[in-house]
């Protein structure tokens, strides 16, 4: 099977490759194309994790390998998903770069079998919902970075005053930044009780638990971070781009805690 992996590799570039495309120069039959070519890889994605999850006969995303590619299938389907029933465009070519850089880093990981043998040795409902929860969350939070990183676009477009096709395709500023403040509004909770339940989950498995430990302060400081983006916009009311430029620095908070922490970690050694 490993060359049907290489070809979904392959199917996902040139799926990007056309939506950019796409985004210089407004062609809409690259558009329909990268679309279905990303439908193909989802599909193919899907395919993988499924026979994944027979081999293993768990849930395959207790290690960063596994991780990886369960956060590359995320944003997939959220970005499929948000164009078949929001319809903004360039959404899924913005979400899909970040998706295929997280799909390379998977494909160019060591295995990690140790890590693997003691994952499944931890095995745990607790375990399995407390990092799943954890992967939809950070999927929200990279889908409303995109939506900010759109806004700050089509907000120097307007400024620049450059009228054009793609000025009118990325869609409306207010509703750009209202999907970035509903994707936070969704993300926050869910990577609240997905902490709650790994704490959970550490005390009653794990005979030393370590609060200092780098991944765990780093997902608080994560939470701590994105609470008080909804304590701008709801408290303080602030919006555009200054709301949406701090959501986007909040992205990169997000990124440095799952890849520099992680690798730190301790208490995660079996995620690292």
């Amino acid at each position: 099977m490993s060359w049907v992996y290489d070809l979904t590799i392959i199917i996902y570039a040139l799926s990007v490759l056309l939506y950019f495309i796409d985004f210089l120069n407004n062609n809409r039959k690259a558009n329909r194309i990268a679309f279905w070519l990303l439908s193909i890889v989802w599909l193919l994605q899907t395919v993988f994790f499924l026979i994944r999850m027979i081999e293993t006969g768990r849930i395959p995303i207790l290690t960063i390998f596994e991780g990886l590619y369960f956060y590359s299938w995320v944003l997939i389907t959220l970005s499929l998903a948000i164009n078949r029933f929001i319809r903004v465009d360039f959404i899924v070519f913005f979400t899909n770069v970040l998706g295929f850089f997280i799909m390379a880093l998977h494909t160019f990981a060591p295995a990690q079998h140790q890590s693997t043998l003691l994952a499944e040795q931890l095995v745990s409902e607790l375990l399995f919902i407390h990092i799943t929860m954890a992967i939809l969350s950070y999927g929200a939070f990279t889908i409303s970075s995109v939506f900010s990183i759109l806004y700050l676009l089509q907000y120097n477009l307007l400024k620049k005053k450059k009228w054009g096709k793609r000025l009118i395709r990325l869609g409306d500023l207010s509703k750009l930044d209202h999907m970035s403040n509903v994707l936070n509004m969704i993300g926050v909770p869910m990577l609240l009780l997905s902490l709650i339940l790994g704490l959970l989950w550490a005390y009653i498995k794990l005979d030393h638990f370590q609060w200092y430990d780098f991944k765990v302060l780093g997902s608080f400081f994560v939470l701590t971070t994105y609470s008080y983006l909804l304590y701008l916009r709801f408290g303080k009311g602030l919006e555009g781009k200054t709301m949406s430029t701090w959501n986007v620095a909040a992205f990169l908070v997000l990124l440095i805690n799952f890849f520099l922490f992680g690798s730190l970690s301790r208490f995660h050694i079996w995620y690292s």
